[in-house]
């Protein structure tokens, strides 16, 4: 199948790729139905772009790069709608607001996106942690 995305051209994908949001992302609630692929020249960051909306894809990067020490508890009722068996079926990942300063760019730690990778359904989750920010830095100078 082929997606016609608004910035990043067509994408191939098969049905086997189709992620399924049963809630939706906030924001974009009515959206149910994603791919994720690498972007261009890059082995950082990845998108997740909508296959019922051609103009919305959001940038994804693991939350680790940014704190290696990054970690929370999931609830019985998140495993068992995302219907996790074991760790290793689950990605965590985060978005990212990109800025032309490098400096600025920013990943939101306090809303994770979690795949089950096997099932191939996700949820994006609103941590109640003050550890983490919405719009913690990417690059920190140690």
């Amino acid at each position: 199948m082929k997606l016609y995305t608004k910035y990043h051209g067509v994408r191939e994908y098969e049905e086997n790729d189709v992620i399924t949001f049963n809630k939706g992302l906030p924001g974009f609630e009515n959206l149910k139905k994603f791919i994720i692929f690498p972007m261009e020249e890059n082995n950082v960051f990845s998108m997740l772009h909508s296959i019922e909306n051609m103009e919305i894809g959001l940038i994804l990067v693991s939350p680790f790069y940014a704190m290696k020490d990054y970690e929370f508890k999931l609830e019985d009722n998140e495993i068992e709608g995302l219907k996790i068996k074991d760790k290793s079926d689950i990605v965590v990942l985060t978005t990212v607001c990109v800025n032309s300063d490098i400096k600025k760019i920013t990943t939101n730690l306090k809303a994770p996106i979690l795949i089950n990778i096997k099932e191939k359904i996700g949820e994006q989750l609103i941590l109640d942690n003050e550890k983490y920010s919405i719009k913690y830095p990417l690059l920190r100078e140690e």
